[in-house]
């Protein structure tokens, strides 16, 4: 079991289980629910943390909930092309 802090939540005294269990919907903390987790995540985080903790299918299916609330322009514009990528070209990683 893991229990540091995560670097993009530095302004929140959870920790990194406690993260995982708001980004699963198995937690909530006041308003630090399951789509701040999911967008605290898509802002803040490494691509391969990002992959590693949603999955590909978790992002596919949430991305249009999520989307409008990223901050970075960057970020939105490679989630987009990857979003639209994968059901297209890698259907495999979606199961």
């Amino acid at each position: 079991m893991t229990t540091g802090s995560l670097p993009y939540v530095w302004d929140y005294d959870i920790s990194e289980d406690e993260f995982q269990q708001i980004l699963d919907g198995r937690l909530a903390v006041g308003r630090l629910d399951q789509g701040w987790a999911a967008v605290r995540l898509l802002d803040y985080a490494p691509y391969s943390e990002i992959v590693r903790r949603l999955g590909f299918k978790r992002l596919v299916e949430g991305w249009p909930r999520w989307r409008e609330h990223v901050r970075s322009r960057s970020r939105t514009r490679g989630l987009d092309f990857l979003v639209g990528w994968l059901p297209k070209n890698r259907p495999d990683l979606l199961r």
